[in-house]
């Protein structure tokens, strides 16, 4: 099978906020590529950066530092009509589908807005027309382009917010947490539509989530996150086969065993976890890592290759 090349190459990309006089290190120095055509997924606690990571390589926030490859372009410091034609290629699925939604806006205007905007389509009738395939493509109907926000489901309107976003034929598709917000029994749904809509456009994708369980399969690798570092990424059938970083073991113990009878230990974390506008020196996961020495707590451990198409940032010798 032929190699793709990379769509997408993030370079010592960092995040900081300033609030209060402190400064926050939301992402702090991550790099990884993504080939055409793969789906990465991110994952980590609330609080690790993932979601800003997201933002910030879409420039919906401008990064601290870092370079950001997009086909070979560095896209960080566009502005105006220029990151435009870049907008127009990479897409966005927010985690709140009532929130990202106009609520003034009916569906067919928060639908088309962006086909207007980008000229994608000749005239009006021709965008109402691509709504509709839009709307039956992720499984609602074409008269819905009539309805408010309001009138439907949590996801419905995540469906919705697919369409929106893949409405200007888009390459690259960020999925924020797009069904944290949902019920369990419309979480699987959903999570089918965005494989199914990833194979039939060939979509390359980042897709965060909270725990492993909801992007295991829907991704071709998966990078974790701890506190604003990548500290462990590898293929997703490898992760979930062996685990080398102990925050890694910790997320994948965490997932319910449903086959009955069976026992499954959980990895309880002991500590506080620390503040991002104050992270421990060294590794930033020594405050609660049980294999955490002298080492850990004075020099930070980068990403190195611990097997084949796996990165792990650890001291500890788990391979």
């Amino acid at each position: 099978m032929q190699e793709r090349s990379n769509l997408l190459m993030v370079k010592h990309l960092k995040k900081y906020f300033t609030a209060n006089g402190a400064t926050v290190h939301a992402v702090d120095d991550i790099s990884f590529t993504i080939a055409k055509g793969e789906t990465l997924g991110l994952v980590g606690e609330s609080g690790c950066g993932k979601s800003t990571a997201g933002r910030t390589i879409l420039q919906l926030l401008p990064p601290t530092a870092g370079e950001i490859l997009y086909d070979g372009v560095s896209i960080g410091g566009l502005k105006g009509r220029p990151l435009s034609v870049y907008r127009q290629k990479m897409q966005m699925v927010f985690q709140d589908p009532y929130g990202s939604l106009n609520p003034r806006y009916r569906i067919e205007k928060a639908v088309g807005e962006a086909m207007l905007y980008h000229k994608s389509v000749k005239n009006r009738a021709e965008c109402r027309e691509r709504v509709a395939e839009l709307l039956e493509m992720v499984g609602l109907r074409a008269d819905d382009m009539n309805k408010f926000p309001h009138e439907f489901s949590g996801g419905q309107r995540q469906r919705i917010g697919i369409a929106r976003a893949l409405s200007v034929n888009p390459e690259f598709l960020i999925c924020d947490e797009p069904v944290s917000a949902l019920d369990v029994s419309i979480q699987s749904q959903i999570l089918n539509l965005l494989d199914d809509l990833r194979k039939k456009m060939d979509l390359t994708m980042i897709f965060i989530a909270h725990g492993l369980n909801v992007v295991k399969h829907i991704s071709d690798r998966i990078g974790v996150m701890y506190l604003g570092k990548i500290v462990e990424i590898s293929t997703s059938d490898e992760l979930f086969l062996h685990q080398y970083h102990p925050y890694t073991q910790a997320l994948l113990s965490a997932i319910p065993e449903l086959k009955p009878g069976a026992e499954k230990k959980q990895i309880l974390l002991s500590g506080e976890l620390p503040s991002p506008t104050d992270p421990p020196k060294g590794c930033r996961f020594c405050t609660r890592c049980p294999y955490a020495t002298a080492r850990c707590r004075e020099e930070e451990p980068q990403l190195r290759p611990a097997s084949q198409g796996r990165e792990v940032a650890c001291f500890y010798p788990l391979i």
